[in-house]
């Protein structure tokens, strides 16, 4: 079954949101409502009891009973609330369980909704006028792709693949020809050379991994959201702070690993990253730890000096464990849209990239920059940033990701 067809039979199987937004308004208006009763109830009852003590003090009965009945009703009322709390938390609880841990599939829905949203939006805007599959028509559809960051290339390949499915197919309705759109931008990742979007590790010694990107792009933070994801798997994982000349570079890194609990090799700022990177191996190697990130210098800038600084790393890993590193993933920001694409060609230049970490992908309304990576780059992206917190990072899921990004927007 391909890619397109497996999405198409999720994309029917999903439940309407719009009774799953209605079912979680309805049980908020619930536990209001309860909690207004029960709100209500405890005002009464202690007003009662206020009541019962004004008038006692009026009529001075035995003052000894008065204090016993006025504490049981006060005690009983605290139980009332302590019951209803207790029941509220409850409720709660299990009205937040199901959502407490989101399987991947969700964090993709939920990380690329912006996107999706926004793609949908400009399908509308496009179809808004439809009338015929001109030659109009298909320049607001490359127009609106590109806009869409799925560049240039896909834009006209896909324009082009249209025209073919007129002329042959005569295919012509508003929704024959958005389900074609769709299903050509699906199919990008389901080519007959699928990526490679494993994270291969080393089956005799330490598992390095070197981190290259531009500064900011995020490669701290995904060195730190590994480390956690490797800890917790079980693994023994030491980090390397070699971007010795960011200002708070060593800083953010030793903060991770502490939150981590992971070991970290460092040194002072300025210093040689070669010779962090030649500590850490050593120790990796004496200690036999699975796993070594090595944290680098984005001065893309100063791309002479970069690339002499990852070469004289690469020596060194390469001398000390054979066939280290592993992987040299590129960290790009997903928001930056078309840069993305000239940063990677750049960073190609100076390294030999195995994958791509593509970060922020929930903060952004174009993830068609995946499409982009896959269809013009050819390297593999391994891993998605969908949101802020350290469970996150996601490794890539070519099914996850087209369900995430076009879900509802096929038309039946």
């Amino acid at each position: 079954m391909g890619l397109f067809d497996i999405f198409k039979r999720k994309n029917q199987q999903a439940p309407d949101e719009s009774q799953s937004e209605s079912g979680s308004i309805s049980a908020s208006e619930s536990s209001a409502s309860t909690a207004e009763s029960v709100s209500a109830a405890s005002t009464s009852t202690a007003t009662s009891v206020v009541e019962a003590m004004a008038s006692t003090a009026t009529t001075e009965p035995n003052r000894s009973e008065t204090s016993t009945v006025a504490s049981e009703s006060i005690a009983s009322t605290t139980r009332e609330e302590s019951d209803v709390q207790s029941t509220t938390e409850s409720a709660s609880a299990a009205t937040s369980t199901s959502d407490a841990v989101p399987k991947p599939e969700q964090k993709y829905e939920h990380g690329l909704s912006k996107s999706r949203f926004s793609f949908g939006q400009s399908l509308n805007r496009l179809f808004a006028n439809f009338r015929s599959v001109d030659e109009e028509f298909f320049d607001d559809l490359e127009d609106t792709l590109i806009q869409a960051d799925v560049g240039v290339n896909t834009a006209t390949s896909i324009s082009d693949q249209l025209r073919e499915a007129v002329r042959l197919n005569n295919i012509k309705g508003r929704d024959e020809v958005q389900n074609f759109i769709v299903q050509k931008l699906v199919e990008i990742y389901d080519g007959s050379e699928p990526l490679d979007t494993e994270l291969h590790e080393n089956p005799d010694g330490p598992t390095v991994i070197l981190m290259i990107g531009v500064n900011g792009a995020g490669k701290t933070t995904t060195i730190g959201k590994l480390a956690n994801q490797y800890r917790q798997a079980g693994k023994q994982v030491l980090v390397a702070a070699a971007d010795t000349f960011r200002a708070g570079a060593i800083e953010q890194l030793a903060e991770w690993a502490s939150r981590d609990q992971v070991a970290i090799v460092k040194k002072p700022e300025g210093s040689d990253p070669a010779s962090v990177v030649f500590d850490a191996v050593k120790q990796a190697k004496d200690d036999h730890y699975d796993l070594l990130l090595v944290d680098t210098a984005g001065r893309l800038q100063n791309k002479v000096n970069l690339m002499k600084e990852l070469e004289k790393m690469n020596k060194i890993i390469q001398r000390e464990i054979p066939g280290a590193p592993q992987e040299v993933l590129l960290v790009i920001d997903a928001t930056v849209g078309q840069n993305a694409l000239v940063q990677a060609k750049l960073f190609r230049d100076v390294a030999e990239i195995t994958g791509i970490v593509l970060t922020k992908l929930d903060g952004t309304a174009k993830g068609g920059i995946v499409l982009a990576i896959k269809q013009e780059l050819g390297i593999p992206v391994k891993y998605v940033g969908l949101g802020e917190g350290v469970d996150d990072l996601q490794t890539f899921n070519p099914e996850d990701f087209v369900y995430g990004l076009f879900k509802g927007l096929i038309k039946e």
